[in-house]
């Protein structure tokens, strides 16, 4: 009656038990997922800097959304384990890594660790390769190789963060069933997010293999299949949904479509020469691959076909990922390289460096190193099909590993 009668109670006693699920998952799991996408969202930043204004400081605002994203997930792991190892009862302790005979931390929390300090060395290198060698012609410079690692470790670790206490099934005796069930509910989104925001690292990452100019070429088939479906397998494994790769998938999909079309309305111009593109934008990658495309296939496969060893499951699950990439995105890459209904803000196809001339011959066409024969793209695909299977039953174990985690 006095809840009824009471809407201010009613209403703290909603807040209450929002609070008890929040305080439940641990802040740091939190942090680790939120600096997991900051990390990302400030490389893709710091590329559409360098694509549209040219050099930048060390200090620059790209770099510090990277550098803050990946060191604050490294600061609340580190305090995680002094207060476990210090602290932390003999409970606690017992769900922790214990190393060194000192120290508990979770295994996530190693991961960021590491990452935090691998990205912060990187940053004065980076720095100091730019003022040795100038500008980056490649994305892959041996500064911006050790950011990758230290911030594919910080992603790493807000994965298996998250997959500890998703894998634990624990039952909180102060939470209802139902707050339970949205307790688990939660964290299964949370590491999709965050297997997500791993996509879009990989897919940056390889982005010279994988652009839209390239989706014409055998290389683009086989870089795919190697680099994609031991993540979505594995991901999709360990996040106990049924959908689980293709919502990953498509939150990859939205998630860095999101930060190119923001970065895409807001002022740029270069402050570097020579300019050969003039622009008063920011140019950014390009719209993002649509894996969720085989990723649904390859869902709808692998429940289909649960009951087969992973072998067979993962040369299924290979052949329909390639087959289905290629039937997707070949003439989804003709669109978007070729058609004028692509070169708009959305699909974002108009976007070119300031460095890159405005009018060269293969901006809206393929180019003539595309024009291979049929006996080559049968060998090419061919060998694009054996990287996807040995891809495939490599996530497929690591699912299996990921669902074993509980530290």
């Amino acid at each position: 009656m006095e809840t009824a009668l009471n809407p201010t109670f009613a209403k703290s006693q909603r807040s209450t038990s929002t609070s008890r699920i929040l305080l439940d998952i641990p802040l740091y799991v939190y942090v680790s997922v939120l600096s997991s996408m900051c990390v990302i969202a400030g490389v893709l930043w710091d590329i559409a800097w360098h694509m549209s204004i040219g050099r930048d400081g060390l200090f620059s605002a790209p770099h510090v959304v990277t550098y803050v994203g990946a060191s604050v997930a490294g600061f609340f792991s580190g305090y995680q384990v002094l207060k476990t190892s210090f602290w932390g009862s003999k409970l606690e302790k017992s769900k922790m890594v214990n190393f060194w005979g000192i120290f508990y931390s979770s295994l996530g929390g190693l991961f960021c660790i590491w990452g935090g300090l691998a990205s912060l060395t990187s940053a004065p290198f980076d720095d100091w390769w730019h003022n040795a060698y100038g500008l980056d012609v490649q994305i892959l410079s041996p500064p911006h190789t050790i950011l990758l690692l230290g911030l594919m470790s910080v992603q790493m670790g807000a994965m298996v963060g998250v997959l500890a206490f998703l894998n634990r099934k624990e039952q909180i005796a102060t939470l209802s069933a139902a707050q339970n069930a949205t307790r688990n509910n939660r964290l299964q989104w949370l590491f999709i997010m965050t297997a997500a925001f791993f996509i879009a690292s990989i897919f940056t990452f390889l982005t010279e293999s994988l652009g839209r100019w390239s989706m014409h070429s055998v290389s683009f088939y086989q870089v795919a299949g190697a680099a994609f479906p031991f993540i979505m397998l594995a991901a999709g494994r360990a996040s106990g949904k049924k959908w689980g790769t293709t919502y990953i998938c498509l939150i990859f999909l939205v998630f860095h479509w999101a930060i190119g079309a923001v970065l895409r309305l807001l002022p740029a111009e270069p402050l570097l020469g020579p300019i050969h593109n003039q622009i008063t934008t920011y140019q950014t990658l390009g719209f993002p691959l649509p894996l969720f495309i085989p990723a649904f296939f390859m869902d709808w496969l692998r429940h289909r076909f649960s009951a087969k060893n992973d072998w067979l499951l993962a040369l299924i699950l290979s052949v329909a990922f390639m087959a289905v990439l290629f039937v997707s995105h070949y003439p989804f890459g003709t669109f978007l390289h070729e058609s004028p209904l692509a070169r708009n803000w959305f699909w974002g196809s108009y976007t070119w460096s300031y460095q890159n001339d405005s009018d060269w011959l293969y901006r809206y066409k393929f180019g003539t190193w595309n024009d291979i024969s049929l006996m080559n793209w049968i060998k090419g695909l061919g060998i694009a099909l054996v990287l996807c299977f040995i891809s495939s039953k490599i996530g497929l174990a690591w699912g299996n590993w990921m669902k074993q985690v509980k530290r």
